[in-house]
């Protein structure tokens, strides 16, 4: 049995109630070395947890896949939801049927951000990463323009890294091409942690925003606003 366990932004708080029971019916925890690092205080000595360096999610997978197979219940866990940019397809894939693996959801970056910011995702919206690792850059240039045609409000995932520090001006060079640099936008950076900080700014700005890795950028609809420093994307009620 594999469990792929979602542990949203990174705050205990912030982990589901299934996510920790989930958890505690697992043998052994599995995961990328920052994600075991957020659950050692409250595993350690009690289970065996299993850290990974990035880019080895197969090898990951296919530890827990044996593991499973051997007996053992293993728990995955990603930060976020594993079902969005997580470990829940790649451990389907790998696991192909040969063992029960059940997905369980947690709070994703954009669900935490936005509440942060205010209410920005009140309408539909677009999520995208700017990480051009598994993505063709040009790919990704084609959804943002998309995105922008399409009045959606526009959630960006990884927008920037040592290795790639212009992505974020360059996908809003790309958004500015269709929309006002004054469009309505904000960022937070470790969304529920105790390190947490955020701005609300315009989509013109963002290229000298303090934006890395740890960012959540929110860039609003042609209907978004300031209401008492948040940012709110009318639902549509009528004010009957």
């Amino acid at each position: 049995m594999i469990y792929v366990v979602g542990l949203g932004p990174g705050g205990p708080d912030q982990t589901t109630l299934r996510a920790m029971e989930a958890l505690e019916r697992c043998d052994i925890i599995i995961g990328y070395k920052a994600y075991i690092a957020l659950i050692e205080p409250i595993f350690k000595g009690r289970k065996e947890l299993a850290a990974s360096p990035m880019k080895s999610e197969r090898a990951r997978c296919e530890e827990a896949l044996a593991l499973a197979l051997s007996g053992k219940t293993v728990g995955i866990v990603s930060s976020g939801d594993p079902g969005v940019y997580g470990m829940a397809g790649i451990m389907l894939e790998v696991a192909d049927g040969r063992t029960e693996v059940e997905i369980v959801p947690g709070i994703t970056a954009a669900a935490s951000a936005g509440s942060i910011l205010g209410a920005p995702l009140m309408h539909d919206f677009a999520v995208i990463s700017l990480s051009d690792l598994l993505t063709p850059w040009e790919l990704i240039e084609k959804r943002l323009r998309a995105a922008a045609s399409a009045d959606f409000v526009i959630c960006i995932y990884n927008p920037a890294s040592h290795g790639r520090p212009d992505h974020l001006a360059r996908a809003a060079a790309i958004l500015m091409e269709q929309l006002p640099a004054s469009r309505v936008a904000g960022w937070v950076r470790n969304a529920g942690r105790s390190e947490e900080s955020r701005e609300i700014t315009e989509l013109g700005k963002l290229k000298d925003a303090p934006i890395d890795m740890f960012c959540t950028v929110i860039v609003g609809n042609s209907s978004t606003k300031l209401i008492a420093g948040k940012m709110v994307t009318p639902r549509g009620y009528r004010n009957d």
